[in-house]
């Protein structure tokens, strides 16, 4: 028999964990916000989308699965602008996915930015006080995948979370974006 492997997203106080098979950066705390609270291209600056936390929910029948990491396809085809990109949350040392004991919810202005998950004030608590500022999804393919959690799972567990972020440049373009593609791997026994 094989893991059984879906991915869920994570929202709200607790985390509450809903299984998903997509999912749209917005403006507020939501893991199907549809199209309500759409990230918005400021007038100056940058905006920021509400972070996600996106985990893999293992189950089934399974003897081990460990060394999960995640990539993009190394273009994000989002129209940005100059400075925009898709952020991910990485740490100094160690596997840069976010335990679920060390969750925190997004939060921001809710239909016009979140918060920066670096910010020294608002931020992500698992990722803004480390050296490293969160990092250019892009840098991240299938040829050099980021570490998200090596721990040997041999329960049904969650396991931790990549944790991304939109940035919005204000020369970006308003309007619904392409599909994207991210992929998690993992080791299996």
């Amino acid at each position: 028999m094989a893991a059984t492997i879906n991915v869920e997203e994570w929202t709200g106080v607790t985390p509450d964990k809903n299984t998903i098979t997509s999912a749209r950066y917005c403006t507020e705390d939501n893991h199907n916000p549809g199209t309500d609270n759409p990230c918005v291209v400021p007038s100056s600056g940058f905006n920021y989308s509400y972070w996600k936390h996106h985990a893999l929910a293992i189950s089934g029948t399974f003897t081990k699965v460990n060394n999960i990491r995640w990539y993009t396809d190394g273009t994000i085809g989002w129209t940005l602008g100059t400075d925009g990109k898709l952020l991910v949350g990485i740490r100094d040392a160690g596997d840069n996915g976010c335990p679920e004991a060390s969750y925190e919810q997004s939060a921001g202005t809710q239909g016009t930015t979140g918060y920066y998950m670096d910010d020294g004030t608002n931020g992500h608590d698992y990722y803004k006080d480390q050296t490293a500022e969160p990092a250019d999804a892009t840098d991240y393919t299938s040829a050099s995948p980021l570490t998200i959690d090596s721990t040997d799972y041999t329960t049904a567990d969650s396991a931790d979370a990549v944790v991304t972020q939109v940035k919005i440049d204000d020369d970006a373009t308003q309007g619904d974006q392409d599909n994207e593609t991210f992929t998690f791997i993992y080791d299996e026994i």
